[in-house]
């Protein structure tokens, strides 16, 4: 596969785990395969690609140690790349952060535009928390966060935290994509519960989702 047709999230995956096995070799040289894969919460099989992978790029040492264990060394190479993924990893992080505020402050607008006095979050994430605090600069309100895996007497920032539209108690206008692991299915759900005409999506979820144009979207 070209690295021109590897998705961003691809890559940023990729970086993921590349950081997760570094510094899991800085901290222990002894560390196994197994205690990473379970720290990193993926495949053994994973690991020793990736371990592989950083020794063909020579960014780690290996040498067989007693009773057919391995020990890992980092390499001047492996410190640096390690010291550059984390920066990137930092930089990617807050460029998300401005990314969906810049979104939810977009669409926010967009629904005191439109005359609303209160919305639904349709997602319980990162961008729901930060959807929250840019309502704090519209003359909106947040009545209730929806998560299909909400169970029981749950809250999300002090709001109730329900698993399907039709729990939410109190009225309300519309309704904000703040899914990311599924946008397309929060889309769709929320769109048979309320229609189109009251289902934003914030320009940061909107290429993951298929939907028709509506005026106002990003471009």
């Amino acid at each position: 596969m070209a690295s021109s047709d590897i998705s961003e999230e691809q890559r940023q995956t990729t970086a993921s785990i590349t950081l997760g096995v570094l510094n899991a070799v800085e901290g222990d040289r002894a560390v196994t395969q197994r205690r990473i894969a379970a720290d990193l919460g993926i495949a053994v099989g994973l690991v020793n690609a990736y371990l592989k992978r950083c020794v063909n790029k020579g960014l780690i040492k290996v040498q067989q140690v007693p009773k057919r264990r391995y020990a890992y060394y980092l390499t001047p190479k492996g410190f640096a790349e390690k010291s550059r993924l984390t920066a990137s990893y930092l930089l990617y992080s807050f460029d998300f952060f401005r990314q969906a505020r810049a979104s939810c402050e977009q669409k926010l607008g967009e629904a005191a535009a439109n005359g609303w006095k209160s919305l639904i979050l349709v997602g319980r994430s990162d961008m729901a928390e930060i959807a929250l605090v840019c309502a704090l600069h519209h003359p909106l309100r947040v009545v209730a966060v929806v998560d299909e895996g909400a169970a029981g007497q749950e809250s999300f920032a002090s709001l109730p935290l329900v698993p399907r539209i039709g729990a939410v108690t109190e009225p309300f206008d519309g309704a904000l994509i703040t899914d990311i692991a599924d946008a397309q299915k929060a889309y769709d759900v929320a769109v048979a519960e309320l229609g189109a005409d009251r289902v934003l999506v914030p320009h940061l979820l909107a290429q993951a989702i298929a939907r028709p144009r509506q005026s106002g979207d990003e471009v």
